[in-house]
């Protein structure tokens, strides 16, 4: 770009432990490169900020507490659930975001976020051919579910993987002591839509030295009520207990969601939730065994006291690799996590092209499964224990509690008249 251009940066879809981690690497990175970037605007609120032209000067922040979101769980400016439409079914917001970044002289565009908002920073990349506006839209990957394409994994899942194996492993020591005249299956609920990637995540409180017994639901495997009981129940006369993780987009051979409320997401996803109750009651039903179950909902993506190293590590890279793309004149890609060696962990930063990531979904591979669709492989665990590595432990008060950053969030002036998002 000839001018030095202004950037705008936002947070989309649900939060997690290390997506400030992210933001921090975007920042303190357009930071240093202030001769070709001028200040970074962040979005309240995702891209409905940008729509709405309520914009969050970074500048206005400190180094220090910009620093201190390393280590901050949730999304330090607001997040948002919110898919843009075609430019055809819907050119008003793409005419309106273009007002917003000639007002306030944008020329890059950050999107951090998963699958849909990798689509929203697509469509947002195409500006510049379709409407004559120089925009460079750069994707910053976020999921806990680990489901978008190309890179190894995705920011937010190592940390909810390390909590998910963690709780696995502490709830099942808990439920071993009282089988004998109380609890036999403890039944744990955790997030995955169509992947199963965090409910594999609980087959690591198993290995060698601590031998568990774990049941796995994913929904890569549809759900055979009579084959499922019977897996349980020998765990639990061989053992005594059981525990079984259970991802909420598990499904029957029809393809219905065991925990199909009904209702819609923002996105027209089928609504979730409520699955672990359901299983655990078929337990009794069919069982008779007394049994304990858990949600662990936000509690997983937001238990940054127990993230994983390696997460925080290439969420931060994420957001410094997204900025040093844009510095190079790329658009419409996102930077991405290479593996290159398991033993000793090894990785660097790629680059995949958005329209190769945009809507699509990566599933569990077959061979992650094990054969009778209850538990991971040896691939799989390979693949996963790198992930959950290290500890980074946020600073702690004296009282006990973690330290973490709330940011002034100082708003932009607005030049523009008001727009109603629908």
């Amino acid at each position: 770009m000839a001018k030095k251009m202004n950037a705008f940066y936002a947070q989309s879809g649900g939060v997690t432990a290390v997506i400030n981690a992210s933001a921090c690497g975007v920042i303190e990175t357009a930071r240093q490169h202030k001769d070709k970037i001028g200040k970074v605007y962040a979005g309240r609120n995702g891209i409905i900020g940008a729509l709405t032209e309520d914009l969050i000067d970074t500048s206005k922040e400190s180094k220090s507490a910009i620093a201190a979101l390393r280590h901050t769980p949730s999304g330090a400016f607001g997040s948002c659930r919110y898919k843009l439409k075609s430019l055809e079914a819907n050119k008003a917001e793409y005419e309106r975001l273009i007002e917003v970044f000639k007002a306030h002289n944008i020329g890059y565009f950050f999107y951090n976020g998963g699958g849909d908002s990798a689509d929203t920073c697509h469509k947002v990349s195409q500006l510049s051919k379709k409407m004559g506006y120089p925009i460079q839209a750069i994707h910053v990957p976020k999921t806990v579910d680990n489901d978008l394409p190309i890179t190894d994994n995705c920011p937010g899942f190592g940390s909810v993987a390390k909590y998910i194996a963690v709780s696995t492993r502490e709830a099942s020591f808990d439920v071993a002591s009282m089988c004998a005249t109380s609890t036999k299956v403890f039944v744990l609920e955790v997030m995955g839509r169509h992947a199963g990637w965090i409910a594999a995540a609980g087959g690591l409180a198993s290995d060698e030295e601590t031998e568990i017994p774990v049941v796995i639901l994913f929904p890569e495997v549809p759900f055979d009520r009579k084959k499922f009981m019977a897996t349980v129940d020998e765990k639990v006369k061989q053992h005594g207990y059981c525990s079984v993780v259970v991802s909420e987009g598990v499904h029957d051979a029809d393809g219905k969601f065991l925990a199909d409320q009904g209702l819609k997401d923002a996105f027209g996803h089928a609504q979730l939730g409520g699955v672990a109750p359901v299983v655990a009651n078929m337990i009794r039903e069919d069982l008779g065994h007394k049994y304990h179950w858990a949600v662990a909902d936000y509690l997983q993506r937001a238990a940054r006291h127990i993230a994983s190293k390696s997460d925080v590590d290439q969420a931060y890279a994420m957001g410094k690799a997204a900025v040093e793309l844009a510095l190079k004149g790329k658009n419409a890609v996102m930077p991405t996590v290479v593996r290159t060696s398991d033993k000793p962990y090894r990785w660097k930063v790629g680059e995949a092209p958005l329209s190769k990531v945009a809507n699509v979904e990566k599933m569990m591979p077959k061979n992650f499964i094990s054969k009778d669709g209850f538990g991971i492989t040896p691939k799989c665990r390979k693949y996963l224990e790198p992930l959950i590595k290290g500890e980074d432990y946020p600073p702690y008060h004296k009282n006990g509690m973690p330290k973490y950053v709330r940011l002034k969030n100082v708003a932009v002036a607005k030049k523009l008249d008001e727009f109603e998002v629908k």
